[in-house]
């Protein structure tokens, strides 16, 4: 397993960030992107839809775009241009994918920090990989999942726990490569020293618990916190492809 391991700095905050991913048990490939860049306080992670070419070509046309979208270097973020960074993924993926003959599709997730005053950073949520917070000891789940499994629970449609909502993960409502190109969900947040942030696809957030996420980020290491993400995934019987960026904000004197 090979963990890659990045530090930014943006106003006043030092960010640590660690990312990596295992294949599981269940795929003999991964259909799952990362990008940890090495100078800009950007990550994103991407699921394709599938296990087949249309998967491969999704995850990797939808990240590669997107972050080649924004441009160097990525210091001030701000929505109309991710927001626009999304479209032409959506473009372009909906593009490599005219001539397969199965879906082209990925989730797409990312985390951009902005080197502003107010020290803040967006996520950018499209499909049902997700980003969450931990902050004094509370793990947040800051994304919902694009899903009609998270609408038809939301509602009363159906328990969370039958197989009409298992089926249901499956139908995603938004995601890079739609016909409709639909918007992204695009989210304000502030970087308080101590804040542990993940983004991970559900490969992670399926297999693991609430308590146990909120465990594992409570370690002041981003590396060592993803390594046993990954490895406890595997642990629970590797059911996907998992995917996890840790980033810890810290205080620069």
């Amino acid at each position: 397993m090979e963990i890659t391991k990045v530090a930014w700095t943006v106003t006043g905050r030092r960010l640590t960030a660690a990312a990596g991913s295992v294949v599981g048990d269940r795929y003999t490939e991964n259909y799952d992107v990362l990008h940890l860049d090495p100078g800009d306080p950007l990550a994103v992670v991407a699921d394709g839809m599938g296990d087949g070419p249309g998967s491969t070509v999704a995850g990797n046309t939808a990240v590669e775009v997107f972050v080649r979208s924004l441009g160097e270097p990525v210091l001030a973020p701000e929505p109309a241009a991710l927001r626009a960074a999304v479209t032409q993924a959506q473009d372009a993926v909906r593009s490599a994918g005219s001539n397969l003959p199965e879906l082209t599709g990925s989730t797409l997730t990312a985390f951009a920090a902005a080197d502003s005053p107010d020290a803040d950073a967006w996520i950018v949520q499209l499909g049902d990989s997700r980003a969450y917070r931990l902050r004094d000891g509370l793990l947040d789940l800051l994304t919902i999942d694009h899903t009609i499994a998270w609408v038809g629970i939301l509602n009363g449609w159906f328990a969370a726990d039958s197989d009409e909502a298992a089926a249901a993960r499956y139908r995603l409502t938004r995601y890079a490569g739609h016909p409709d190109a639909p918007e992204p969900d695009l989210l304000n947040v502030t970087l308080h020293p101590g804040d542990v942030y993940l983004l991970c696809t559900d490969g992670v957030s399926d297999q693991l618990t609430y308590e146990r996420l909120t465990r594992i980020l409570a370690t002041d290491d981003p590396a060592a916190a993803v390594a046993t993400l990954l490895d406890d995934t595997l642990s629970a019987g590797g059911a996907d492809n998992a995917t996890a960026v840790v980033i810890r904000v810290e205080r620069t004197v």
